[in-house]
């Protein structure tokens, strides 16, 4: 929190999830990573120098899982990852996504385990971990864990002091809070979204980012006796591994239909699916998309076109959103 000339307050706290909250045994050992600051990658890229050719176990099948074992297995350390989900990044993907992307790790010789959980890690006279155990029973080595099962934003600062909604600190299309000259931005707000006409929260750095970028604003033409519009946001999400890279916008919600090539062996990798509510596209990924293929699915998700088949709509694909 910091104090600007003009008397107002920005507000951003969030807090990762540590496994230290489940009671899992072990868990305070040394090379077990959580990345929530520079400082935690600056420590993560020393241990994998120092553990050339190591194993590594990765908790968890979101972002940070993906993402962290493909750097992993590109700077050649054996990678094992676990999640208790049916299939990885379950709040967003649908089996058919995740499909792909489990097959193209397996390939890339990267081991999935799903449906367990971690329950305790051995140590070394030096307290470094040196084993993973499982729920499953298994026990698997590792000299490297890192630990990716969420965060939560942290508002306990403010009980009482501030109007608190699911499980953020409620704001304005300004991120004014319910205090005067106090706002707050990204995962910890939960502000009104206009395009789906409810209040919601956001946990994502595009969002972090233009959140805050939105209450500067508010703040400046405050002081100056200017106005500017709500905000007024498209849910944006995005990740790169490997030679992959995907875009997601607007809502994940309803129907869905998959399109394209989702082949493990397909020389592009070209292939999407979109999300279908009331008879209208309301969400649309791209994995593999030209900076102009992804401006027509961000545009199909924010004007939300009428979908008169899902037969029609799969069959078309990707050139249903260009044509939008």
């Amino acid at each position: 929190m910091y104090s600007t000339e003009f008397s107002a307050c920005v507000c951003y706290f969030f807090q990762v999830v540590r496994l230290s909250d489940f009671g899992v045994q072990g868990a305070d050992a040394k090379n077990i990573f959580y990345l929530r600051e520079i400082d935690d990658a600056d420590k993560l890229v020393e241990v994998i120098k120092a553990k050339k050719n190591g194993n590594a176990l990765v908790v968890g099948g979101g972002y940070i899982g993906l993402e962290l074992s493909a750097a992993l297995k590109i700077n050649n350390i054996d990678v094992s990852m676990v999640y208790p989900e049916p299939w990885c990044m379950p709040r967003l993907f649908t089996a058919e996504l995740a499909g792909f992307y489990e097959g193209y790790y397996a390939n890339k010789g990267i081991k999935i385990i799903k449906g367990t959980v971690a329950t305790g890690f051995g140590t070394n006279e030096n307290g470094e971990v040196t084993d993973v155990k499982l729920k499953d029973g298994r026990v698997m080595e590792a000299d490297i864990v890192v630990v990716g099962v969420g965060g939560r934003p942290v508002t306990k600062l403010f009980k009482g002091q501030v109007e608190e909604e699911k499980g953020g600190i409620k704001t304005d299309g300004f991120f004014k809070t319910s205090v005067p000259d106090v706002y707050a931005v990204g995962d910890v707000a939960t502000f009104p979204m206009k395009l789906y006409n409810e209040m919601r929260r956001v946990e994502h750095v595009d969002h972090a980012r233009k959140s805050a970028e939105q209450a500067v604003k508010a703040i400046f033409s405050c002081e100056q006796g200017n106005s500017i519009d709500e905000y007024d946001y498209l849910p944006f999400f995005y990740s790169r591994a490997f030679d992959l890279s995907w875009q997601f916008y607007g809502d994940n919600v309803g129907e869905t239909v998959f399109y394209g090539d989702g082949s493990l062996t397909s020389p592009t990798h070209k292939f999407g699916s979109y999300w279908i509510k009331d008879g209208k596209v309301v969400g649309a990924f791209l994995e593999g998309g030209t900076p102009e293929e992804n401006k027509a699915i961000a545009k199909v998700a924010r004007v939300q076109p009428p979908a008169h088949s899902l037969d029609q709509l799969a069959t078309e694909g990707l050139t249903f959103a260009c044509k939008v």
